[in-house]
């Protein structure tokens, strides 16, 4: 039984991720993840992710044992490069690669413990959706802050409208910090 995990897009070179998976590839996931958590790389975080992730698919879906697994494959691909640039002397610019990579992990078991068929989620009886809404059958609304059923639009302006403000353009502070007051 194979399981397979995949990260893609991870903001890092693939040549420096090529480094941590050497060290890794055909051991136990066990002392694979030892040997990453030892590593004294940045790129051997986004490497021990996949691999538990492969690991956790493992146990989840197809109810595999941790210490029956080992790392059959694992393969880091280039991904998109970003292409940016940076300004230098004199008016110009250098331009900057920052690459992607993709990295693909497939676990297989030690001893083989039988054909597994991987877990199959239920789909959920469909829900039948209702009738027309509320505002089509002609039923009005009933407004939240209120609870009252709401007639027009314009009384529902009076409501929200602040009452500390309705007074506040006239007198002799409106005319002082309003210029444009004739």
């Amino acid at each position: 039984m194979e399981v397979k995990a995949r990260a893609k897009y991870i903001r890092m070179s693939p040549r420096k991720i090529r480094l941590l998976t050497t060290l890794v590839k055909g051991k136990s996931v066990a002392a694979a993840l030892d040997q990453l958590r030892f590593a004294g790389k940045d790129a051997a975080e986004p490497v021990r992710k996949v691999i538990a992730s492969a690991m956790a698919n493992a146990k989840h879906n197809f109810e595999l044992k941790e210490d029956n697994l080992y790392i059959k494959e694992i393969r880091v691909d280039q991904g998109v490069t970003l292409h940016r640039w940076l300004p230098r002397a004199h008016g110009r610019a250098t331009p900057l690669k920052k690459r992607t990579s993709h990295i693909n992990v497939t676990l297989a078991e030690i001893s083989d413990s039988g054909s597994r068929v991987g877990r199959k989620v239920e789909a959920e009886a469909p829900v039948k959706l209702g009738a027309a809404p509320a505002e089509a059958e002609g039923i009005k609304l009933k407004d939240k802050e209120a609870g009252k059923p709401v007639e027009n639009l314009e009384e529902k302006d009076k409501r929200i409208s602040d009452p500390r403000r309705e007074g506040r353009n006239k007198g002799f502070t409106s005319k002082i910090f309003n210029r444009k007051a004739g």
